[in-house]
């Protein structure tokens, strides 16, 4: 595949790490809290347009102290990984990404990035940092594309100025503990988005919402909190920054059907797919709290695992609430958790085939 770079300004940082340095991060990455040399910016104004794409030091941002994304969380990300693959640097199902920040965009009232500038800017940055791009077991270089009203204004209306920016992160395991079912806390109190709301929008508010009832699940001994539908308390939506997916006893597959109020996941998407593509019968419906309690009690549900580009697959053990709690499978992933999970990271990291055409080659020579 040949793909033609995009047009970037390129400004080098006369304080990148050194080798030895990179070195050392690379051999023990965490989950975003290193970050790499550049950063990709543009701008927007109504008149002009996107502008002026341009890989420059990572560094801190400045806003003026009126910036509208300050009042009115007017803004949006994304999150997407880079692979090294033998003889190459791959992206994964980066176009969906794109598609998704457009969306989002439209709901932010924010302009809408095109699908070549978000490509290109990923390429961009990952050409000047792709030394940062880590090798060996699950390790990758995890990418924030995010979007934010920028204006100086305090008025109640979309911004006229607004930034784009991509970030990069090297990352290893989210969870640290490795392949083991998480606990999760129901919250009866609070609820993720409503009905109309930015729920399907990949926003910063959508996360702030979700973080009391995180801490409230913490403190009950709890990884994950899920949320309930806003209006009945009845159907489950989603963790914080996850989907979810029930495995039953006949070997078919549950995940709950995109309501306006749940984030439509690309790796949610590509488990559809890749399910299928196994044998099992996937359904997209409406699943109520009281079926996850009683089918793990009866057997029906054998399996629950939660996915995201950040955590990938990650079993589900215990649900836990105010009066009780129900735990599922014995301690590890289950068969078919496994299964799913091993045939999307063989793909992503070029163990398997790319059936589907979902990888894509990072486009051009090295920057550096």
């Amino acid at each position: 595949m040949t793909i033609t770079p995009f047009a970037a300004r390129f400004e080098a940082n006369p304080h990148a790490k050194s080798d030895a340095e990179r070195e050392a991060i690379l051999a023990d990455p965490g989950f975003g809290t290193h970050f790499t040399d550049h950063m990709f910016v543009a701008d927007w104004t109504p008149d002009e347009g996107w502008q002026d794409p341009r890989v420059v030091p990572y560094g801190p941002i400045t806003l003026d102290p009126s910036a509208a994304v300050l009042h009115y969380a007017q803004e949006i990300f994304e999150g997407l990984k880079a692979y090294a693959h033998e003889s190459s640097i791959q992206l994964f199902r980066a176009e969906q990404n794109a598609a998704r920040m457009q969306r989002s965009a439209h709901r932010l009232a924010l302009p809408p990035l095109p699908v070549d500038w978000f490509l290109g800017s990923i390429d961009a940055l990952v050409r000047a940092d792709h030394t940062w791009v880590p090798s060996g077991g699950e390790r990758s270089l995890y990418l924030r594309p995010f979007m934010y009203a920028s204006e100086s204004f305090l008025g109640v209306r979309p911004a006229a100025k607004v930034t784009y920016s991509v970030i990069a992160s090297p990352a290893g395991a989210y969870f640290k503990g490795g392949l083991k079912p998480v606990s999760i806390w129901l919250s009866t109190t609070y609820t993720r988005a409503g009905a109309g709301g930015t729920g399907a929008a990949k926003c910063g508010g959508n996360y702030a919402a979700s973080l009391l009832p995180q801490q409230e699940g913490i403190a009950h001994g709890c990884d994950q909190v899920v949320f309930l539908d806003s209006i009945e308390q009845t159907w489950i939506e989603e963790l914080g920054g996850m989907n979810l997916f029930f495995v039953q006893s006949d070997g078919s597959i549950v995940t709950p059907a995109l309501t306006g109020s749940i984030l439509e996941g690309i790796t949610r998407d590509s488990i559809l797919t890749l399910a299928a593509d196994l044998g099992h019968d996937v359904t997209q419906r409406r699943v109520s709290l009281d079926e996850w309690r009683t089918g793990v009690a009866d057997g029906t549900i054998t399996e629950i695992f939660a996915c995201g580009t950040a955590a990938v697959v990650t079993p589900v053990g215990t649900l836990r609430w105010d009066d009780g709690e129900v735990t599922c499978g014995t301690g590890e992933a289950g068969k078919v958790t496994s299964e799913i999970r091993s045939a999307l990271v063989d793909i992503q990291y070029g163990r398997a085939e790319d059936r589907h055409g979902w990888l894509r080659p990072i486009a051009g020579p090295p920057s550096a």
